[in-house]
């Protein structure tokens, strides 16, 4: 019996014993896709042809364009032109970039540039300078601006990203709690759970980066409200939450119909994740929402069965913010260090330069 034993494990060993732990996968490498001594990047934008447009908020001391795309020598170009990223107070508020937060592209050749319409971090809103502007690509014209008015975006509104489904828009705001849904063909806006409880940042989950607590210029915890989102691949969930989480979700026919009034809506709102502070979010066609872990600088998985894996952990993800995945399996990572600019750091940057926008090969299924 011994023996027997012994030539069993001795044959498992060469065969491969499910019973022994599965190696771990290698992490897929970090490319350098593009750097900047200038400008920190917070979003960014492939299209077909591999072009790179990067975006970059104003208040964080960022020096060149809001929007640019990357020319073959690694700089960056205005897009869609100079004019756009040349305003200035005083100039007409629906025709110049004020400070862009996001940029997206849709699915039908178009950049969507998501502006928040207020010069300053936490900043009162500019009339007439929240707004969405949708740019064709091919052209790099400007096809449609839609004006946010103040009963959608508030004096103390910060319009954050934005997402799509069919012929609505649906748009996060971390200044004042709330979703705001546009219908792309009116231009109407409206917010939806406004001030709730789901769009909050709560006060007991804190943004913390090396152990160290990120503070806002008044000294107190930084608060960011309703921050990412997703929509599902078949269209039926809007996923949210503010930065620091957790992640909610809720079908989108109840967004999409303005005659829900708010109690009701907020009765439909299901907790989904355990969601810790992210730098942004991408979803896949099959429903898998990657996340940028800000305290642990780790680009993670969350599986439609809300399984996490990690795909990677490096430090050079120092708050790597909105990650982009393009139609070829690649996630493109703009890392700001949000937390090192000026404004949270006593006025003095601590910015470590280079900033950078690295690209990932993501595992074949």
């Amino acid at each position: 019996m011994k023996t027997l034993l012994l030539s069993l494990i001795a044959a498992l060993a060469v065969l491969g014993s499910p019973l022994a732990p599965l190696a771990q996968a290698a992490p897929p490498p970090l490319t350098i896709a593009a750097e900047s001594r200038g400008m920190i990047w917070n979003g960014a934008a492939v299209d077909d042809q591999g072009r790179i447009l990067v975006s970059a908020p104003r208040w964080t001391g960022s020096q060149g364009p809001s929007v640019a795309e990357i020319d073959a020598k690694g700089q960056p170009v205005p897009f869609p032109d100079a004019a756009w990223n040349d305003w200035q107070p005083g100039k007409d508020a629906s025709k110049g970039f004020i400070n862009v937060n996001a940029i997206h592209r849709g699915e039908n050749n178009d950049l969507w540039v998501v502006d928040t319409g207020a010069s300053d971090f936490g900043g009162t809103v500019v009339p007439g300078g929240a707004k969405l502007v949708r740019i064709d690509l091919k052209t790099r014209k400007v096809v449609r601006v839609y004006v946010l008015g103040p009963e959608a975006a508030t004096t103390h509104s910060y319009v954050d990203d934005i997402r799509f489904h069919g012929r609505q828009a649906y748009l996060t705001d971390a200044g004042r709690p709330g979703i705001i849904v546009l219908n792309l063909d009116t231009g109407a806006a409206r917010r939806v759970l406004d001030q709730s409880p789901f769009t909050t940042a709560p006060d007991d989950r804190l943004i913390t980066l090396g152990g160290k607590t990120l503070l806002a210029p008044d000294g107190q915890p930084l608060k960011v409200h309703s921050d990412p989102l997703e929509v599902s691949p078949d269209g039926r969930w809007l996923y949210f939450a503010p930065l620091a989480g957790p992640l909610w979700r809720i079908e989108t026919k109840w967004l999409d119909d303005p005659r829900v009034d708010p109690a009701t809506l907020a009765s439909h709102v299901e907790r989904w994740f355990d969601l810790p502070a992210v730098g942004g979010t991408a979803m896949d066609r099959k429903g898998n929402l990657y996340f940028t872990d800000l305290a642990t600088s780790s680009l993670r998985k969350l599986t439609p069965d809300r399984r996490v894996e990690t795909i990677l952990t490096d430090p050079r993800l120092h708050w790597a913010d909105a990650p982009y995945l393009d139609r070829r399996g690649t996630l493109w990572l703009p890392v700001p260090q949000m937390d090192r600019v000026a404004l949270f750091n006593n006025r003095e940057s601590q910015i470590e330069w280079p900033i950078r926008l690295y690209r990932v090969d993501l595992p074949k299924p």
